[in-house]
């Protein structure tokens, strides 16, 4: 039986690989998700001077219940609504290490209908 550690620990080998591979810049920032059991988070980081430009997450959106695919919905057009805002229509996508599927799906989805190109 696969334990919650390995299997966190081969999700950040997966992640490290796709991360060595892709870079966000402040033209094109990395839209960044990571999931808990119980909520999602998303940033827009710029890897060259290392700073996060816009975040959004199931807790700033003050959600009833955040680790459900009608969460993940919401948390993608929170995301590109505040993208738009500063001025970021163009994005690359880190999935984090998660298989696309479920709620990072859905995620994803929710910030293309709203706007971000990726």
């Amino acid at each position: 039986m696969i334990t919650q550690i390995q299997r966190n620990s081969n999700r950040q080998r997966v992640h490290d690989r796709i991360r060595r591979k892709m870079r966000g810049t402040a033209e094109r920032p990395r839209l960044n998700v990571y999931r808990s059991l119980n909520q999602i988070y998303t940033q827009l980081i710029d890897d060259h001077a290392g700073t996060t430009l816009v975040s959004a997450s199931s807790v700033t959106a003050k959600l009833k219940t955040g680790g459900n695919v009608a969460a993940a919905k919401e948390v993608g057009k929170l995301i590109a609504e505040k993208a738009k805002e500063k001025g970021i229509k163009k994005v690359v996508f880190d999935r984090g290490g998660y298989l696309y599927h479920g709620r990072i799906k859905a995620l994803a989805d929710a910030a293309r209908e709203a706007g971000l190109d990726f």
